[in-house]
């Protein structure tokens, strides 16, 4: 009792100074403190230490009033444009496997759709077999969400939605076209073309779907909608808004770029202007190039593109089948007459540069702007089967040489619709709302 009423008269009538904790030690020695009480204080500094953020999370769900959360914070999402959820964690929707589907696939037929373009209607130019329409896309520990057109039509109610690049995204724009018309009255929807621009009208939606031709997304000497079969092909650098003033204004831009980089050549640059009468043109590899286009792109869209309003995609490069040798086929043949899908996992065809896929990932890994990469490439490279082969509008008569070695002039690029190109889309929509 002498001790503690000595203690309690100290802190009240003196401050605490090194007389006072000189005075406090004594005390304690006289107090001869257990050295087994000693060593469990130690022993619960000790653990207080080593889990003091365990034992303040479990208080704090034991006690709403103390500010410390219970778990840690996850980082903040940004909600996207048009997202209505998140595809799970985990859940890659670009990996997976091709499943047979004969229930449910084609999700159109080829003739329900008046805006396939004869180069891609296969079995109207004799394609004996249908089998590549019955194809669908299983992604590893998850489902792709089905294509639902009427959320989409309604997501595009008074909004306009472009597909920007070359012959392989304009397979894609009429893909979607297709998965969207069966809902709109023949009388208020049409397609027209304006040079490099076809515009698909839905009325009663007061929308459009629109594709623009422009290959190398800068401007170039192939930027004809109809000629642009060139063989010398040039590229003038920073040069996009030639183009892109044609961009503003919508809401959703799909851009790809790809195939017309890939001459097997260094690319030739344009310096100056094509109206200047001495050329200023360099040489440069195509990842140089590319990445010059890329950096481009993204600052176009940094500038002319609302986050807060708008979204970009950006289709990754579209194998083509050209070397039968690639999937262990015989040498000197190509995807004619191959009817059968590659089942080798890994297989990664020599057409698809991982050069320009790391060039893309560098650069967009920059960008300050979002930018959904559809990453189409692995996938597609099953598909050997899906091409249009010989099946399809030849726009020069063919010769008897032609005719009678098919592989000569088989189209080993583009895909047959329906087939495919729907599963591309299939993936934008998820990626669309469920980023």
């Amino acid at each position: 009792m002498n001790i503690k009423r000595s203690l309690k008269t100290s802190k009240m009538k003196q401050p605490f100074t090194a007389s006072s904790s000189s005075s406090s030690s004594s005390l304690i020695r006289k107090a001869r403190l257990s050295p087994y009480l000693l060593t469990l204080l130690v022993f619960i500094l000790f653990v207080a230490i080593l889990y003091g953020e365990d034992f303040m999370c479990l208080l704090g769900q034991l006690d709403p009033k103390l500010d410390r959360p219970a778990t840690r914070p996850e980082k903040k999402w940004e909600k996207l444009p048009f997202s209505m959820g998140r595809t799970p964690e985990g859940c890659d929707l670009f990996s997976g496997r091709w499943v047979w589907d004969d229930s449910n696939r084609p999700l159109y037929e080829e003739s329900e759709c008046p805006y396939i373009q004869p180069q891609l209607t296969c079995q109207e130019h004799g394609r004996p077999e249908k089998d590549y329409q019955h194809w669908r896309w299983q992604p590893h520990g998850c489902d792709l969400p089905s294509f639902n057109a009427t959320l989409m039509l309604e997501t595009l109610r008074g909004k306009r939605m472009m597909f920007v690049g070359d012959s392989l995204n304009r397979g894609q724009y009429v893909s979607m076209v297709c998965l969207l018309h069966r809902l709109i009255p023949e009388d208020q929807k049409s397609m027209e073309t304006f040079g490099s621009l076809t515009v698909f009208t839905a009325k009663e939606y007061n929308a459009t779907i629109e594709f623009y031709w422009a290959p190398f997304l800068l401007e170039s000497n192939s930027d004809d909608a109809v000629i642009h079969r060139v063989s010398d092909r040039i590229v003038r650098r920073g040069s996009i808004n030639k183009h892109g003033k044609n961009w503003k204004g919508a809401d959703i831009i799909v851009f790809n770029t790809y195939l017309w980089w890939m001459t097997g050549f260094d690319i030739k640059i344009l310096q100056g202007s094509f109206e200047d009468e001495t050329k200023d043109i360099i040489e440069v590899s195509p990842e140089t190039a590319y990445r010059m286009a890329m950096k481009s792109m993204l600052r176009w869209v940094r500038k002319n593109m609302n986050r807060k309003k708008t979204r970009v995609f950006f289709t990754s490069m579209s194998p083509t089948h050209q070397k039968s040798i690639d999937w262990g086929g015989e040498p000197g043949h190509s995807c004619y007459n191959e009817t059968t899908l590659v089942d080798n996992a890994t297989y990664w065809g020599s057409d698809c540069k991982r050069s320009i896929m790391e060039v893309i990932g560098d650069e967009f890994s920059r960008s300050r702007f979002p930018i959904t990469f559809l990453n189409i490439t692995l996938l597609s490279n099953y598909r050997k089967d899906a091409h249009t082969s010989i099946y399809k509008k030849q726009w020069s008569p063919l010769t008897p040489e032609k005719i009678a070695n098919p592989v000569s002039y088989a189209d080993c690029v583009h895909w047959c619709l329906p087939g495919l190109q729907d599963t591309w889309n299939e993936l934008l929509f998820a990626k669309l709302f469920y980023p």
